[in-house]
């Protein structure tokens, strides 16, 4: 760190004060389902630095017996996931295991004090003690010596992070935007049949005529009840053929080019592929219900099922295809979660014709495209991101050097 940088406590900064959550058990059902935020240690871990989402909250009895912290507050988690850290977007409750610290405003930028932070995260996490589990305590952070730039200086490394962190945030809902539109399109066409209905009804479909055309105008009864007119019954294996994922041959997870890919995503690198790109990998064992669609030849777990034949469905259509299936209802494990390709024997489908399949292939196969480029440029801006914060933090470099990194990759 730079000679010229002050370290002060961060006691000294603001006020620091433990969640709160007094009702003993602590999972009375009478606390929860209100209209109070309830943020948990999971959530700040995911939280990417800001907390928008919550998935709990408190009831007007749980608030009785906690304490609603404000907008702005930085939460700073001491148990569990140690020293995650995250800005409430608005006001919730958390409990004793996570620390509320309210910036001084005249001392120091709430923002920059999250970013030290992420900093200083793997020195304080060693510093973690406790016989169940790692843990720090209050006063710990009260007496934490956090560096200190002038005020100006603290708002700019933090408008410079947050700069990139909103960019990575706002390229990552719009990813999810894009495959929403193919998952909902997916729907449209080939499980609700919105297209026959508006045809069937004298509606316009909203479509081109080219791809209008391509549906029928009416419907026809069929084992799996109303079916549009023309269209076949069948079984999975008309459109993709599933096989089991390879053990990993020892020494495990041998650094590669090729993503190895588990029920739960992907799972380290391997040096050789077993899969070839375009690939679909759904859940085996373990977790069920994740679809992976794969671009870049592949190394499939054995946790997992893949598509390794495509017949009438091609891969992008495979993978919506998938991604439709309730898996649960398949599972046949009892400690652990288990799909077995045969239990899907009985799964009777809607068999569209193959021109109807190509034309929504090329349309989702776009928007897949359009992710994977943004997927790309994310990649360059965390990178960026990573260098940054921990030199802008020790002072190694100054905010003129900073800003000309962020003119290089376009912000």
């Amino acid at each position: 760190m730079s000679s010229d940088i002050q370290t002060r406590p961060l006691g000294e900064l603001g006020v620091l004060d433990r969640g709160r959550s007094r009702h003993r058990p602590r999972y009375a059902p009478h606390l929860y389902g209100g209209r109070y935020p309830f943020i948990q240690t999971g959530d700040i871990k995911a939280s990417g630095g800001k907390i928008t989402t919550f998935s709990q909250t408190y009831s007007e009895a749980g608030l009785e017996q906690s304490r609603l912290w404000d907008a702005g507050t930085l939460c700073i988690t001491i148990a569990a996931n140690i020293a995650e850290t995250g800005m409430l977007a608005f006001p919730a409750c958390f409990p004793d295991s996570v620390v509320g610290f309210i910036a001084d405003p005249a001392l120091v930028d709430v923002r920059y004090v999250e970013y030290t932070f992420r900093h200083l995260r793997s020195r304080i996490q060693s510093d973690a003690t406790g016989s169940v589990q790692d843990n720090i305590n209050l006063e710990y952070l009260r007496k934490h010596e956090i560096p200190v730039f002038p005020l100006e200086e603290q708002k700019a490394i933090a408008h410079i992070l947050g700069t990139l962190d909103d960019k990575i945030e706002l390229n990552r809902k719009t990813n999810e935007t894009l495959e929403a539109m193919a998952k909902a399109l997916f729907k449209s066409w080939f499980v609700d049949f919105d297209p026959v209905r508006a045809k069937a009804e004298g509606r316009p479909t909203g479509l081109p005529a080219e791809i209008s055309d391509l549906f029928p105008d009416s419907f026809e009864d069929s084992e799996l009840g109303e079916m549009p007119t023309g269209w076949e019954v069948g079984g999975l294996e008309e459109f993709l053929v599933l096989q089991r994922g390879f053990d990993l041959p020892a020494p495990q997870r041998i650094k590669g080019a090729y993503p190895v890919v588990a029920a739960s995503g992907i799972s380290g690198t391997h040096n050789e592929p077993m899969a070839p790109a375009p690939g679909v990998v759904t859940g085996r064992s373990g977790v069920l219900g994740k679809v992976f669609y794969i671009q870049t030849d592949f190394f499939p777990l054995n946790t997992t099922l893949w598509a390794r034949e495509f017949r009438l469905a091609t891969p992008i259509y495979g993978y919506f295809l998938l991604c439709d299936i309730d898996f649960a209802v398949f599972n046949a494990g009892s400690a652990v979660p288990t799909l077995n390709r045969n239990h899907l024997g009985s799964l009777r489908l809607p068999l569209p014709p193959k021109v109807l399949i190509g034309s929504f292939t090329e349309f989702a196969e776009n928007l897949m495209r359009r992710k994977e480029g943004i997927v790309a440029e994310t990649s360059n801006l965390s990178a960026t991101r990573d260098v940054l914060l921990p030199k802008l933090i020790s002072g190694e470099i100054r905010i003129p050097d900073a800003e000309r990194m962020l003119e290089e990759v376009g912000i």
